[in-house]
């Protein structure tokens, strides 16, 4: 038997398996990086937390945690108004009937790009429906339209419109559990006895200048007619907001 050639074959063998189990480790090493905190035992510490402050949640939670990134947007001065437009043709339109996006013929030929926006119920009320600009699947918060209605007929409407500008090489990061929002919101901010209705992930920012706006992915939770925006790539939490509603 040639020793020397069977040696060569063994190293190579052992060379050989080393690669597939490290190709495993670094598999298994990259599912644990992409690993979604919403499991089982994320849902027991939130029950847990919920039963200790009696805190109820009547919202669905979301099930996507998607990747994101900070954007800069500029209004568009054309389709921007401080005030509302009365138009030409009334028309009745029902958000529950077009499931958020409008969908409606007259709706879209009476106001530009109406279907880029999404229908925010939180923020709807009295006659006035609310909705935001769509930024891919996501709300940014602050770029609004609203419709205002008038014995069962949409009569005017005022309209944020924005661009989102180029960005550079800043890479998408991806966002908190929001069952990791709603487990820091129970536990340091809801009081007792607190309902929470809404769980929404979308864009939130202040406003550099009248025409440019920095968002950033933030999840907005509603209890008990506050609202708090949590920053979705790092947990911080504005101070709540009353909803006028």
């Amino acid at each position: 038997m040639d020793w020397s050639r069977a040696k060569t074959i063994l190293i190579l063998s052992f060379f050989l398996l080393n690669l597939v189990l490290g190709y495993q480790l670094w598999t298994t090493r990259s599912d644990l990086l992409e690993f979604d905190p919403s499991t089982a035992s994320s849902t027991e510490e939130i029950q847990r937390l919920m039963k200790s402050k009696n805190i109820q949640i009547n919202a669905e939670m979301p099930k996507e945690v998607p990747r994101m990134k900070e954007i800069v947007v500029q209004f568009d001065e054309k389709l921007t108004m401080d005030k509302p437009v009365p138009l030409e043709m009334p028309f009745k339109y029902s958000p529950l009937l077009s499931k958020g996006t409008s969908k409606d013929a007259a709706a879209r030929a009476a106001i530009p790009n109406m279907d880029k926006y999404l229908y925010d119920p939180v923020l709807s009320a009295n006659g006035t429906y609310v909705f935001h600009e769509l930024y891919g699947a996501y709300p940014m918060f602050e770029v609004r339209l609203e419709l205002t209605e008038q014995n069962g007929m949409i009569v005017a409407y005022r309209q944020e419109y924005a661009d989102v500008k180029q960005e550079g090489d800043q890479k998408e990061q991806k966002v908190i559990s929001p069952y990791t929002v709603l487990g820091s919101l129970i536990e340091n901010y809801f009081p007792s006895g607190t309902v929470v209705s809404s769980i929404k992930l979308g864009y939130h920012g202040q406003t550099f200048n009248s025409q440019t706006m920095f968002l950033v992915p933030y999840w907005r939770v509603v209890g008990n007619g506050e609202i708090y925006y949590v920053h979705a790539l790092n947990g911080a939490v504005d101070p709540p907001q009353k909803n006028k509603k």
